[in-house]
């Protein structure tokens, strides 16, 4: 572990600062240029994120969102950590490191999270990769999960297994207990992998790993933080890739496909044999999208 000084603070490992008069936990691996990386959920273990392909050519600071593993909560717990928040604690972690301009990567809600942080500081990014994001969330967004649930219950029927998978996501938007709804990952995740029982053997560490924190969806007064970005994509400036597979749920190809058209000049990338984790699933095809997406960028 790393203490907090102005040296060392890209060394690779774990390191503990105070930013922003939050402790703040990160976690450095590769080499390259620098890639801030932010996990989904809200909530999930940063090590599900962990992507050695793409350390190969960049420098992977993994972030544990505020509220997250060994980063600090907020007073307003499990409430209060909207986009805006997040966006701040970014931008604090971008001075104490000292980087003007990174990469910034979000996936899932971390997505949504890197969405928010590109529109109001375009300047402190190089680039932006969206994996697995949308620009909208609230009834829309869910109506998209509902149908695909059921593409995804329509491709597995019959599976004994099948019964638990839906039990797990039901639960995991019923619960606030952080044991409960790290149960609930686990059981939900094959239907976050395209072909979960065809490679099980690939999955089960991971799955047995797997953990979760409850964020709720809403700020410290009980405002939701519902997202709508569609209006202001559009005007964003921060070259743009755009990541989705194939067979994901929460955040599937027609959100991928609205956010390639309201991003001036972003590239579109499917995975064909992914669901919500193609940097597991198909790591090759994901880190050449991310290289080649890096080598695009302007020095």
């Amino acid at each position: 572990m790393h203490d907090d000084t102005t040296t060392g603070l890209l060394a690779p490992g774990a390191h503990d600062i105070q930013v922003d008069g939050l402790h703040q936990r990160y976690h450095v691996h590769g080499t390259g240029p620098v890639c801030l990386a932010v996990p989904g959920g809200p909530g999930v273990g940063w090590e599900s994120l962990r992507m050695p392909a793409v350390e190969e050519f960049l420098t992977l600071v993994y972030v544990e969102p505020l509220g997250t593993g060994g980063s600090q909560r907020l007073p307003s717990h499990p409430d209060g950590y909207t986009r805006a928040r997040h966006t701040r604690a970014l931008t604090a972690l971008l001075d104490r490191l000292a980087l003007p301009r990174v990469i910034l990567l979000g996936h899932s809600h971390g997505g949504f999270v890197a969405q928010h942080f590109a529109l109001h500081h375009p300047q402190r990014l190089a680039g932006l990769v969206l994996y697995e994001s949308a620009p909208v969330t609230g009834p829309e967004h869910m109506a998209e999960a509902a149908a695909r649930v059921g593409d995804f219950v329509r491709r597995n029927e019959g599976n004994p297994e099948l019964p638990a998978v839906l039990a797990g996501l039901q639960a995991a938007g019923a619960t606030r207990d952080d044991g409960e709804i790290t149960a609930a990952l686990r059981a939900l995740l094959p239907a976050y992998v395209a072909r979960y029982w065809e490679r099980e053997d690939e999955f089960k560490e991971l799955r047995a790993a797997l953990t979760c924190t409850y964020i709720s969806s809403v700020d410290a007064d009980g405002t939701p933080d519902t997202i709508d970005d569609r209006a202001a994509l559009p005007a964003l400036t921060v070259p743009t890739l755009v990541v989705v597979g194939r067979y994901d749920i929460p955040c599937g190809p027609r959100w991928a496909r609205e956010l390639h058209a309201l991003i001036p000049g972003a590239r579109l990338v499917e995975l064909p044999e992914s669901g919500h984790l193609g940097h597991i699933e198909e790591p090759a095809a994901f880190a050449a999208a991310v290289r080649d997406f890096t080598a695009s960028l302007p020095a």
